[in-house]
């Protein structure tokens, strides 16, 4: 009973914090940090190591991106099953994030921060079962998460659009960017999996999956709240 109450408070504060985490970095949510901005302007031509540096800075840092990863790695167990999972994810936004710099596709940052939202609040309603019960069926989870991954991809084009990129080294700094993304999100699916492999030896996981879930959901909520207002502000 006390771990239950325990729980349930720490359920709540972490609400909370999410919520004012997610207001205060949505505010940032469209803008590079003077530091990085600078960084990176100073270094023309092929910069590999910069741009590897701000592609992991951006996925470790990018909540949105880790709360869609959390809710799919939610109700896997088997290593065989995250790594098909996280393939194609990878492949998702690795397509769009090439295909959206080279060609010099301009998508509003808000509009797909707002989807990436979406992206967060479908997971957490398809981990709870919704789509069965609404739906009668269950869409194909791994089409879902390449497709989002394709939408999380313009999220990342739309980062290093901030910046005009020449032609000269665009490739090898496109390259060192994904490979930076990679580093980074597998630096925070280690965190990630560790912490569920944790929390899974309690039979609190299975219990409390519906409220950690609609938790998820409401962080995507909150997002597409904040992402969508910003569309309509600015």
């Amino acid at each position: 009973m006390y771990m239950t109450i325990t729980l349930i408070r720490y359920l709540g504060s972490f609400l909370l914090v999410a919520a004012g985490c997610l207001l205060s970095f949505s505010l940032l949510a469209h803008g590079v940090d003077d530091n990085t901005r600078q960084f990176l302007i100073a270094n023309q031509g092929v910069a590999i190591v910069p741009y590897m540096y701000f592609g992991a800075k951006h996925m470790v840092t990018g909540y949105d991106h880790l709360l869609f990863l959390v809710g799919v790695l939610f109700f896997l167990y088997r290593p065989k099953d995250v790594l098909i999972y996280v393939s194609f994810f990878t492949l998702g936004h690795s397509l769009t994030l090439f295909f959206g710099v080279w060609n010099d596709i301009h998508v509003n940052a808000y509009l797909i921060d707002a989807i990436i939202g979406l992206s967060i609040v479908y997971k957490g309603f398809d981990n709870l079962g919704g789509f069965k019960r609404v739906l009668g069926f269950e869409p194909n989870t791994k089409a879902a998460v390449l497709i989002f991954g394709l939408f999380h991809g313009f999220g990342l084009a739309t980062k290093l659009q901030e910046f005009e990129i020449g032609q000269e080294g665009l490739v090898q700094n496109l390259l060192a960017f994904n490979a930076g993304v990679e580093l980074g999100q597998i630096f925070a699916l280690a965190i990630v999996l560790i912490l569920l492999s944790f929390w899974r030896r309690y039979e609190s996981y299975i219990r409390f999956s519906t409220v950690s879930n609609t938790l998820l959901m409401s962080g995507g909520l909150l997002l597409i709240m904040f992402q969508l207002t910003g569309y309509f502000v600015s």
